[in-house]
């Protein structure tokens, strides 16, 4: 599948970003999250008509002019899992290192079709949702003690 003929539903995108993994990044907020945890910084990217379609190749493009590594977070970009599949494999070719973030568990998903074929282009998956009651500022990447920093790919 060319990833260029692909849309998906993105609510935001931050350029330069230093807070959603190490160094600067470019961090695509996807669309769309059932898990809706108490507290959540990003309540605005809940619903999956939220923001706009924007193709593969333009976020591709806007990647390649940052030169900045990449996120995904959203929302949940596994609710789109199948449809990133093509954008992270061209991420990936251009040399770029992917952190994602998930409310889903690792282990509940890592063997479960589509996502098992978006985690082989994953580097960094930070899991779990975010749980209020276990929330610590201290933490780096990561707004709750129970959410994992999980390298698949290095």
């Amino acid at each position: 599948m060319n990833s260029s003929a692909l849309t998906l539903r993105v609510a935001g995108i931050v350029d330069g970003t230093a807070v959603d993994g190490p160094g600067l990044r470019t961090s695509i907020y996807f669309a769309g999250c059932d898990h809706r945890c108490p507290g959540c910084h990003n309540p605005h990217t809940w619903p999956f008509d939220a923001g706009e379609d924007i193709a593969s190749d333009e976020l591709l493009r806007r990647i390649a002019d940052n030169d900045f590594d990449v996120t995904f977070s959203g929302g949940d970009p596994m609710y789109q899992a199948e449809r990133l599949v093509p954008l992270a494999r061209a991420i990936k070719a251009m040399g770029k290192n992917i952190w994602c973030y998930t409310g889903f568990v690792y282990d509940d998903i890592r063997d479960l079709a589509p996502y098992s074929q978006l985690l082989k282009y994953i580097d960094v998956l930070v899991d779990g949702p975010y749980i209020e009651a276990l929330r610590d500022p201290s933490l780096r990447f990561r707004g709750s003690s129970n959410q994992r920093i999980i390298e698949l790919h290095q």
